[in-house]
This record gives C-alpha cells, structure tokens and sequence, in this order.
C-alpha cells in the first residue's frame, strides 16, 4: 500500500502511483465485532454503494472523483486524486466576499445533491476540495443515501452548520447564510425555507437533549 493519508473507523485512504497516476485507495476496515461473513456482506455492498452514489452526484452535476476500479474482494475503491486543497484549510484566510462566495458554490451543490434525492451523509469542509480552477470537488460518500425527506436534508446541513461551528466559527454565520443563498437557488425558496426551519428544530433538539 501507499502512503496512509487518512485513518478512519470506516475506511483507510492510501495516496497510490497507479498506471502512472497518482490516485486514492479507499479501503474498507473489517469490523472484528460482526460475524466474519456478516462483515464481509456488509463491505461489499458499501464498496459498491459508494461508487453509485458518487455517479448518481455527476449526473446531478456536482463534481466528484473519477472512479477507475471497484474492486470487492479486497473492499477497495481506486478514484482520482482530487487536486487542491480541502475547503477546511483555506476557508478562514479568504478575504470575506470569497468565502461568502466559496459558501454560495457549495449551497449551490448541496442543492443539486438533495434535488436529485441524494443525501451526502458528512457534509463538513474536510470533504470538499477546492481545485486551481476554482471549482468545488465533493468526496467521500462513503455515508450518502437516496432520499428526497425533509428530515434527511435537515440532517444533512445541519451536519454542515455544525462543521463550520467547529473549524471557522468566527465565520459561521456569514459562511452557513451563504451556503442558505445558494441553496435557495436551486431548491427554490419554498423548499430551502422549509428545509431551514428543519434544521433549526434539529438544533433545538439538539439542546434539549444535551440540556437534559
């Protein structure tokens, strides 16, 4: 394997040189508490789930990695090696009207994501790579699911909101109105108010059951 670039409980990702190109291995850990069989059912139906959900993304046009192989056996996933640096280590330096504006293309996204009854899963800054073009590359959709429910799209920026509270708090509102603005233009404004006012009720659950 290559150089381990991250560690994660579902996956490791691997920076390979691949057929003269640099890509990614994401492998599936297996799970020592499941019944071996059971596990391996489970890896194989997420290594082949991602890769879906990842198309499913382009066709709705966000940008997403290029999937080169599949491969079950070894739960494994060759994609691109997205150039550019995540949203997470620029997004605070940026000077205010680009940031507001980095939000509004990332909205922009999550708009044509749920649109399209696609749900993300891990909406947060470290799962999005801003290239030297200047667009915006979604990755890691190892949590994504099909749904066109309120709820679930609640969940989904609620997740982001908390994110940006996390890692660019001093920036949190302006970034997450931003994101609102372009979200609004595609899902329209009846569905973005609608969906707005989920989120809010997840935050007031949120506390509730921490205040308890």
């Amino acid at each position: 394997m290559g150089v381990l670039i991250k560690k994660g409980a579902e996956a490791n990702i691997y920076l390979e040189d691949w057929c003269g190109r640099k890509v990614i291995f994401k492998r599936r850990n297996p799970k020592k508490y499941r019944i071996p069989e059971l596990d391996k059912m489970i890896q194989i139906q997420r290594t082949k789930h991602e890769p879906q959900m990842i198309h499913k993304a382009k066709e709705a046009g966000v940008p997403t990695p290029i999937i080169f192989m599949v491969d079950l056996n070894e739960a494994t996933i060759i994609m691109e090696y997205v150039e550019g640096k995540q949203v997470k280590q620029i997004l605070n330096d940026l000077p205010s009207d680009e940031r507001i504006k980095i939000c509004q293309q990332i909205g922009r996204l999550v708009g044509k994501l749920h649109k399209n009854g696609i749900i993300h899963g891990d909406l947060t800054t470290s799962n999005m790579i801003l290239t030297d073009h200047g667009n915006i590359v979604f990755i890691d959709f190892g949590l994504s699911e099909q749904s066109m429910d309120i709820e679930e799209r609640g969940v989904d920026l609620h997740l982001m909101k908390r994110s940006l509270a996390s890692t660019h708090y001093q920036y949190v509102d302006e970034c997450f109105n931003a994101i609102m603005e372009g979200y609004e233009e595609i899902m329209g404004s009846e569905t973005a108010k609608e969906v707005l006012k989920r989120v809010r009720e997840i935050e007031r659950r949120g506390r509730y059951i921490s205040e308890r």
